[in-house]
C-alpha cells in the first residue's frame, strides 16, 4: 500500500484483540508499511503479538453484549480518551459496540471514521426491545462515518431499507478477506485420497457453540443419518459460550458425545490441520456477515455445505463447490450431507478445486486492502483540503490519481477474470446438471 503525503495514525477498534490478530492481520500489515497503527481493544491475550508486528496497543475494556447505559457512556469516555491520546487521523471500527460508540467518540473529536458491519448478530434475528434499541443507535450514529462496509448485499440492503444508513456511504466487501498464501491446500488435499473408502468420511463444523450457528440442527441431522446406518465422523470445533441462553450448554455437548453423534474438538489457534483432515466443512447458521470459517475451508480446497441465508450463500454455489440447504431444517441438512458422502472422489475433488478458485477470485484479502486504501486516500485528501493551499492540494490529488491508475493497471488481470466469473460458474453448473 503506497501512501500520499504524510504518515497517518490509524486506529483499529474491535471488541477483541484476538479478532484484530486473527481477522485483520493482512490489513494491519499493509497499513504498517506506510502508517502508524494503533490497535484499540480489550487486552485478551494478543497485545504482545500485535506489538511485535509493529502496532501500538491501547487497552480499552468493553462488553461484547448488553445495553447498560452507564457502561456504554463509560465506553464512549474511554474511546474519546484513547483517540485523543494518540491523535488519530482516522478510526476504523468493527463489531457492534465500536461501530456505535466508537463512531460517537470519533464524531465528538471530529475524527473521520470508517465502519465495518461484520454481521447483524442476534439482535436482528429476534425482534424485541434489544433489536429496536440497536436499530435506533445505528440510525443515529451511522450519519457520521465517511464509509460503512458490509460483508454481503442482504445486510447492506436491510440497513438501507430500514433507513439506518444512506445508500451513498454503504459499500460491499468480500468478508474480512482471506490470505490465500497462508491457507494453502496440500496437493493431497485438493484431491480426495484414493484411500477414501478405507476411512470414514469426515464432516467438520467450526463455529462458536451457539444455537444460531445451527449446531442443534447439525446434531439432529447426524441422528437421522445414524438411523439410516450411515457411518461417518462428525466433528465440532469452537468455543462454548453459555451466556444469556444463546449458547448451547456444555452438558448438552457431552450428551451428544455420549450418544455417539459427534466429537467435540474444543478450540485451536490453527484450524488448518483440522480442515485439511476433513472431507467437507458444514455451517448450518441462521445468518452471517461472511463466515470466516467457510472462507478458510474454501481456501483449503474443501467442499462446503451451508444454509441458503445471507452471508452463507455468498460462499457456496450450489452443485459447484458444495450444497446449500434450508435454514433450521435438519432433514434437508441430513439429505445434503448424505448426498456429499455418496459423491465419487472425482466429483469431490472438483468441488474442492472450485472452492479454492472462488477463494482466490472473490475473497482474497488483497481486495479488502485495496478498497480500504481507496477510502483512506479519500479521507486524507479531504482532511488535507482544510489545511493546505489550493495549488498544493491539486498536486496531491494528481499524485493520488497517478498511483490509483498504476494500481488499476496492476489489477486488470484480476478484474478481467472476475468479470467472467458469473458466466464461468453458470457454464459449470449447466454442465453438471
Amino acid at each position: 500500500m503506497q501512501i500520499n503525503q504524510h504518515k497517518m495514525k490509524i486506529g483499529i477498534v474491535v471488541n477483541s484483540s484476538w479478532n484484530i490478530y486473527n481477522f485483520r492481520i493482512g490489513l494491519v500489515k499493509a497499513f504498517l508499511q506506510n502508517h502508524e497503527v494503533i490497535a484499540i481493544a480489550p487486552d485478551d491475550g494478543y497485545r504482545k503479538s500485535l506489538e511485535e508486528m509493529g502496532c501500538k496497543f491501547e487497552p480499552v475494556p468493553m462488553e461484547c453484549k448488553g445495553t447498560n447505559p452507564i457502561n456504554d457512556a463509560l465506553l464512549i469516555k474511554r474511546l474519546v480518551s484513547a483517540y485523543r491520546k494518540h491523535k488519530l487521523d482516522v478510526v476504523l471500527h468493527y463489531t457492534i459496540k465500536p461501530n456505535i460508540y466508537g463512531t460517537i467518540a470519533a464524531q465528538l473529536l471530529k475524527i473521520p471514521s470508517v465502519n465495518n458491519v461484520t454481521g447483524l448478530g442476534t439482535v436482528f434475528l429476534r425482534e424485541g426491545i434489544s433489536s429496536k434499541i440497536a436499530q435506533y443507535l445505528y440510525r443515529f450514529t451511522f450519519r457520521f462515518p465517511q464509509t460503512v462496509f458490509f460483508q454481503n448485499q442482504d445486510d447492506k440492503q436491510l440497513f438501507v431499507n430500514k433507513n439506518l444508513i444512506k445508500e451513498s456511504i454503504a459499500r460491499l466487501l468480500p468478508g474480512s478477506g482471506i490470505d490465500t498464501t497462508h491457507f494453502v491446500p496440500k496437493k493431497t488435499n485438493l484431491s480426495i485420497s484414493k484411500q477414501k473408502n478405507k476411512k470414514e468420511f469426515t464432516f467438520l463444523l467450526i463455529a462458536r457453540v451457539l444455537y444460531d450457528k445451527g449446531i442443534a440442527e447439525y446434531a439432529d441431522a447426524i441422528r437421522l443419518l445414524r438411523s439410516k446406518g450411515i457411518n461417518a465422523r462428525f466433528q465440532l470445533l469452537g468455543k462454548i459460550d453459555e451466556t444469556k441462553g444463546l449458547g448451547i450448554p456444555e452438558k448438552q455437548i457431552k450428551e451428544w458425545e455420549k450418544e455417539g453423534l459427534l466429537k467435540y474438538l474444543g478450540t485451536t489457534s490453527d484450524v488448518r490441520p483440522l480442515i485439511s483432515n476433513a472431507d467437507c466443512v458444514v455451517l448450518p447458521s441462521y445468518r452471517e456477515g461472511t463466515p470466516r470459517t467457510l472462507l478458510e475451508a474454501a481456501c483449503l480446497g474443501k467442499p462446503i455445505i451451508t444454509t441458503d441465508v445471507p452471508g452463507c450463500r455468498e460462499t457456496v454455489i450450489h452443485n459447484f463447490n458444495g450444497y446449500l440447504c434450508e435454514v433450521k431444517n435438519a432433514y434437508d441438512l441430513a439429505d445434503k450431507m448424505q448426498r456429499m458422502i455418496s459423491l465419487d472422489k472425482e466429483t469431490l475433488n472438483e468441488m474442492g478445486v472450485n472452492s479454492r478458485w472462488l477463494a482466490e477470485t472473490k475473497f482474497d484479502h488483497q481486495i479488502v486492502i485495496k478498497r480500504y486504501t481507496e477510502v483512506l486516500d479519500k479521507v486524507q485528501i479531504e482532511e488535507s483540503r482544510k489545511n493546505i493551499p489550493v495549488n498544493n492540494f491539486g498536486k496531491m490529488r494528481s499524485k493520488v490519481k497517478q498511483r490509483q491508475l498504476k494500481e488499476k493497471r496492476h489489477m486488470l488481470p484480476f478484474e478481467k477474470e472476475n468479470k467472467d466469473l458469473k458466466s464461468k460458474i453458470t457454464n459449470a453448473v449447466l454442465v453438471k446438471s
